[in-house]
């Protein structure tokens, strides 16, 4: 037979399209030609593949080759369709069986010995395998990561010889055991660590109840980055579908991938110097930016004004839309960005503005504004609960230091609660509540009403901020297990926009 077909998978943001690899062998002049849409990498297969074969003991056919990826309009980069384009010269050459392939899908880099090495992005893949009910043949050094795909059947293989072997059945691979227990994950820092800031300890707890994006203003030492690093640790846990989606986003970054961590929730913490493109992603071949990296978990901006003004206006739309469209002349890709913004700035530049406790004699009342006014207006709107905290006095540093803080385990017992009330209602954390859920659930009575008006009126805010008081005093009640919203979770609601004035 001289045309034979193999299955891999191209990469396209954090989906895994289907490709047909067409091999066909005709009579002329030898050639080798790939076709579909190839990058350079891809092109440059047809030496690895050729190598591969002669030092694997195969024969390579001096005929006229032409390799086919369809679809032709998909583009292909990368060196994962290595395999695939070997396996489908020696099905057409007649050196395996032309049903060999049949039901298997295949991923790998070859090396010029034919050894395969492992590629980036396999995660995305083995969950379309799996949906599609086929066998995957991938490299042995990717098999930490397709373990983490329940019901998959994946042979990992390390050796052309050995896929040759089993699609030959003699002898056949080794199916990959089933996914056993991950190691234990690293401890996460206990909020129990944390001194005093007993008004910032309860809007971490608010925010992480109902998933709100949280501001924390204050001077240094006050525990903006202690807070902010504690808040993972009394988060509720990703589901296994919540996992897998977040470590695919990981698998096609090309980071390196932690199995031991996999299911605990994304913490980024990017430097004030990233550009744009590192915060949402890019490229001429778009990858995953920090944004997308923290989907289902927390993205935290510390020294939040030293960021570039135009780095932090591409925040805006991801936090509405809980996703990110990058486009490129070439191509377009969409990555989840469903995160939690946390953000810490100081008051002013040296940092003690308005601080009891150590006066500020470098900034003037509107140099120290000057300075808040870096974050604009849009982003700072779209900020939950913004807050602001005084500097610790020594007796609380003293008092903190006997060990009466309450744990991350208490307070993650709290939320776990409120969690499971706002899921059982509605489907979605409170942050996440849309107008019609809002109608439903956030009624408010006419001395609430009356309350709201006035407080819109008095701090200058927009009808965005007003839907996010509602969303936050939602919260407020659920972490009491009310099922109305009373005044009193309205006005720590409004409390929380302090810094939100006109």
């Amino acid at each position: 037979m001289s045309l034979a077909t193999t299955h891999c998978r191209a990469a396209l943001g954090i989906e895994a399209p289907l490709v047909t690899v067409e091999t066909h062998l005709a009579n002329g002049l030898p050639a080798f030609n790939i076709v579909g849409l190839p990058e350079k990498a891809v092109q440059e297969s047809r030496d690895r593949v050729r190598s591969a074969l002669i030092n694997s003991g195969f024969e390579f056919p001096a005929r006229r080759i032409t390799v086919n990826l369809a679809p032709a309009d998909l583009p292909k980069q990368g060196s994962r369709f290595d395999l695939a384009i070997a396996v489908g010269i020696l099905i057409a050459s007649g050196q395996l069986d032309d049903r060999a392939a049949a039901g298997y899908e295949m991923i790998g880099e070859l090396s010029l010995a034919g050894a395969l090495r492992s590629v980036v992005g396999i995660l995305p893949m083995a969950l379309a395998c799996r949906a599609r009910g086929a066998k995957l043949l991938m490299p042995a050094g990717n098999l930490q990561e397709a373990a983490l795909v329940r019901g998959l059947v994946n042979y990992p293989v390390d050796h052309l010889l050995a896929v040759s072997g089993h699609l030959s059945g003699q002898p056949p691979a080794t199916k990959a055991p089933a996914q056993t227990a991950a190691p234990m994950p690293e401890p996460l820092p206990d909020l129990a660590e944390v001194y005093g800031q007993p008004q910032a300890r309860r809007a971490l707890e608010v925010a992480a109840a109902g998933r709100h994006n949280l501001l924390m203003m204050g001077p240094p030492g006050s525990g903006k980055s202690m807070l902010a690093s504690r808040l993972p640790g009394i988060l509720p846990p990703l589901s296994e579908n919540e996992a897998l989606h977040s470590a695919a986003i990981r698998s096609v970054s090309g980071q390196p991938f932690d199995i031991s961590n996999w299911q605990q929730r994304p913490f980024r913490a990017p430097h004030h110097t990233a550009s744009g493109v590192a915060l949402v992603g890019g490229g001429s071949s778009p990858k995953p930016g920090e944004i997308s990296l923290a989907h289902n978990g927390v993205l935290f901006l510390d020294e939040l004004p030293e960021f570039d003004g135009r780095v932090l206006e591409v925040l805006r739309e991801p936090l509405e839309t809980g996703r990110i469209l990058i486009s490129r002349a070439a191509r377009q890709a969409e990555f989840p960005a469903d995160f939690q913004l946390i953000a810490a700035m100081n008051p002013c530049k040296c940092g003690y503005a308005n601080d009891p406790v150590r006066a500020c004699s470098n900034c003037s009342h509107e140099q120290a504004a000057r300075y808040q006014r870096r974050i604009s207006g849009p982003l700072r709107d779209r900020i939950d609960i913004q807050i602001e905290l005084a500097g610790l006095p020594h007796q609380q540093i003293l008092l903190g230091m006997d060990g009466a803080s309450e744990t991350s385990a208490t307070v993650r017992a709290r939320v776990l609660a409120a969690w499971q009330i706002q899921h059982d209602r509605q489907g979605v954390a409170n942050a996440r509540l849309g107008q019609e859920g809002m109608k439903a659930h956030c009624a408010l009575t006419k001395k609430s009403r009356a309350l709201l008006a006035t407080s819109i009126d008095k701090l200058g805010l927009s009808a965005r901020a007003f839907h996010r008081i509602l969303r936050v005093a939602r919260t407020l009640a659920d972490l009491d297990a009310s099922a109305t919203l009373a005044d009193r979770h309205l006005t720590e609601a409004i409390g929380y926009r302090r810094l939100d004035r006109a």
